[in-house]
């Protein structure tokens, strides 16, 4: 038996069924056609990740390759450093116990250079107003002790009391301003040198022996016969 379908049905069930279809066969599209630009940043983001992975990872391992044990300072960077600021070179070598040194001697020229100049200036003109004659001028009178006063007698005594010690103060003053250069120039060759130095060997295994010794060119052992007694010296590294 069989039962006839009217055609109106049919064709009415094909029309409802083809936007589902349709959308099927677009998301099987979809889906099998790959999106290349997305691809792409995707792969550009893995890349730009992995750069910095790459580049954190090498920070990582230059920080830890720091070690102080074994850090050894250039001679030529120490010498620059120490020349532009005193003190700089020992900074950079690592040996700050030396800063009071330099620096203390830094200052004390300094404080000399100032004080001598200072008095070198007042014994100046009170060395001119004792050699003018003119008693509205003197200063001199400063450097005077209690109840002392000048007089024809003396005066010549005065004059050359106050001249030698003019020039004394000049020559102090002088002579702290060429020991500041030299502070400052042994603070250069001490962060040179010192760096320089920093691979010197300094272990337990070197050693220097001294002992007497005898000095005899004829093989004869005994000291009261022998060509003479000596010093022995020995380094051992």
């Amino acid at each position: 038996m069989s039962v006839k379908i009217p055609s109106f049905i049919i064709i009415s069930a094909a029309i409802f069924a083809m936007p589902f279809s349709a959308k099927a066969q677009n998301v099987k599209n979809r889906i099998v056609v790959p999106d290349t630009a997305s691809i792409k940043a995707t792969d550009a983001l893995t890349h730009k990740d992995s750069l910095t992975l790459v580049s954190s990872d090498t920070k990582k391992v230059k920080k830890q390759k720091r070690d102080w044990a074994t850090w050894r300072p250039e001679p030529k960077r120490a010498l620059w450093l120490a020349l532009v600021l005193p003190g700089a070179g020992q900074i950079y070598n690592r040996k700050f116990w030396k800063l009071p040194i330099i620096y203390g001697g830094i200052v004390g020229c300094v404080y000399a250079m100032k004080w001598n100049n200072q008095m070198y200036h007042d014994y100046s003109q009170a060395y001119l107003d004792i050699m003018d004659n003119d008693p509205n001028t003197a200063s001199y009178n400063q450097f005077m002790h209690l109840g002392a006063k000048i007089t024809n007698e003396n005066l010549a005594t005065y004059q050359n009391l106050f001249k030698n010690r003019k020039d004394r103060f000049r020559r102090w003053r002088d002579m702290s301003f060429f020991v500041l250069v030299g502070v400052y120039a042994l603070s250069v060759i001490d962060a040179y040198v010192d760096a320089s130095l920093s691979e010197f060997d300094i272990s337990n295994d070197l050693s220097l022996s001294v002992e007497p010794a005898i000095i005899n060119t004829d093989n004869n052992r005994n000291p009261l016969t022998s060509g003479g007694i000596g010093v022995h010296c020995s380094l051992n590294f």
